[in-house]
């Protein structure tokens, strides 16, 4: 364990210790007195202690001198320095024991990065393996202790790195896929609502499963029975599938990719369940139903996030204005559709707008049922506003 004494001071510029105060775990580079503690002293990955101009103790944390945040809190008990696995063996235990209580069987984001004090690393549980993901500089150095406490306190099977998000780019780490330990099969394997899905291991999209959806996804099954479903980006099925299940009469699903359709073909199959697929960007598709007069009881539209940064909202508003008009004009009357939105930067009165935007264009009145977010596996930090992006509406569609 390091001693505290010894390890480096990053000292704050005046009054820039009151976010950190109010409990965020990142420091910016231009809130650092870099007169006094040089980042260029620095090298990725180092931890050191961060003080304010007055010299209080603002925490412990790992620092990337190349990066925009360039520390990030570890920890507050100035007692104990971060230095060996104990830290990280405790941080997964209170992790654990919230999705114990919320969860009955062990398919779920196992750790969210700053929310379960982890700044950086995602680790999603699938049964006996688990899928990891290091965003940050910080946590890539501490990637051997995250095994062993993963090992400690889990006790999977087997484990993998995928660490191919665009994230890491903005640290100044390469991408990679690798096991961490044990056999990693090709499928992972996971059951949502009675349904047992199978999720490639390396080639899946991010850790291979959207768990922050899941409460939304059980919240529309009330709907469901007997209605005809269209679910787009439906990746390898998660709407669609459990909508089958839950006694939808047709459920048809577009995807842009040929793999993840195929995916969920299998995953119907193994099931008992019969869904169609359509492959083609989804705005096309939509058009081209539309065109085709196609109507549906419940529409879902999940999109990948249309805005990652802040230059990039007037674009992706358009994107999600011109997609819900697209995918409202096929609701049968006193139908639904399902709107949701990942981009930490389109709040969620945004996405309302949105909906009603497309309500107005269509001469259609909506009411919005159902107001979600991110399942509890993705607890929301309360002074960590960047923890909070994920919206879903449920809006049911009439004529005036």
């Amino acid at each position: 364990m390091a001693n505290p004494s010894e390890l480096p001071i990053l000292r704050l510029k005046r009054d820039e210790d009151r976010r950190l105060s109010a409990g965020h775990l990142w420091v910016f580079s231009n809130e650092v007195n870099t007169t006094e503690t040089p980042l260029t002293a620095f090298k990725p990955g180092d931890v050191c202690q961060v003080r304010s101009q007055r010299d209080k103790f603002m925490g412990y944390a790992y620092v990337n001198p190349r990066a925009l945040i360039c520390a990030r809190i570890l920890g507050r008990d100035e007692r104990h320095p971060p230095g060996d696995k104990s830290l990280l063996v405790h941080r997964l235990q209170v992790a654990l024991s919230l999705r114990e209580r919320v969860y009955a069987q062990p398919y779920y984001r196992l750790v969210y990065g700053e929310s379960d004090l982890l700044p950086g690393l995602v680790l999603d549980r699938f049964g006996d393996v688990i899928v990891g993901q290091i965003n940050t500089a910080g946590m890539e150095a501490m990637k051997e202790q995250i095994v062993a406490a993963v090992k400690q306190v889990i006790k999977p099977v087997a484990m993998v790195w995928k660490n191919d998000s665009g994230a890491r780019e903005l640290e100044g780490l390469e991408p990679y896929v690798e096991t961490a330990f044990g056999e990693v099969p090709e499928q992972l394997q996971l059951q949502e609502s009675s349904v047992m899905f199978s999720v490639p291991a390396q080639e899946g999209q991010k850790t291979g499963w959207f768990y922050d959806q899941a409460f939304n996804r059980q919240a529309l099954l009330k709907y469901v029975k007997g209605a005809k479903v269209l679910d787009v980006f439906s990746y390898i099925g998660a709407w669609g599938l459990t909508a089958a299940r839950a006694g939808a009469a047709e459920v048809t699903c577009v995807d842009g990719s040929a793999k993840a359709l195929e995916c969920l073909q299998h995953n119907a199959t193994a099931n008992g369940l019969k869904v169609d697929t359509i492959k083609g960007d989804a705005f096309d598709v939509l058009e081209k139903l539309h065109q085709d007069k196609r109507k549906f009881d419940i529409v879902i539209i999940d999109p990948p996030a249309f805005i990652k940064r802040k230059k990039d909202i007037p674009k992706g508003e358009a994107a999600y204005k011109r997609l819900n008009q697209l995918a409202m004009q096929l609701v049968e009357r006193d139908g639904l559709l399902v709107s949701c939105s990942c981009s930490y930067h389109l709040h969620g009165d945004a996405l309302i707008d949105s909906i009603q935007r497309a309500a107005r264009h269509l001469n259609k009145h909506v009411q919005i049922i159902e107001v979600g977010g991110q399942a509890p596996d993705h607890p929301i930090h309360p002074g960590i506003e960047e923890t909070r992006y994920l919206k879903s509406f449920i809006a049911r569609v009439v004529s005036e």
